[in-house]
């Protein structure tokens, strides 16, 4: 069986870091054959609002968004098709860290500047 630590600490929720946790559940004699994290180390992502989206001027499959951080805007290029206004999705600003050596800089995409990257699990 499969479930996320989170909905684990939502029944149970000792101050142990999550090898003790585990050490623990086999400890009660729970089998826990593995610990798998669902995502990488990251910084810098928060939830972003797009506030429009718009056809890239020089690329057929870019589209040209403006985010909201919550407390900025941001303008942002990106190759999802789904983008669009009112949704709520991963932002990640310039400065944010993705896995251990990604880091978000400034980019020109076909001569728009991105200052971000929208996020997604895939």
């Amino acid at each position: 069986m499969k479930f996320s630590e989170q909905w684990l600490r939502s029944w149970v929720n000792p101050a142990v870091s999550r090898d003790e946790l585990v050490a623990r559940l086999s400890m009660t004699g729970l089998e826990v054959d593995s610990v798998t994290p669902a995502a990488g180390e990251f910084s810098g992502v928060v939830v972003g609002e797009i506030l429009s989206a718009e056809q890239h001027p020089d690329a057929d499959k870019l589209r040209v968004c403006r985010v909201s951080s919550g407390s900025e805007e941001f303008q942002v290029v990106c190759g999802a098709p789904n983008a669009r206004a009112g949704i709520r999705i991963p932002f990640a600003m310039v400065g944010a860290v993705l896995g251990e050596d990604f880091k978000i800089k400034k980019a020109k995409l076909r001569g728009v500047e991105s200052f971000g990257m929208l996020c997604s699990a895939a």
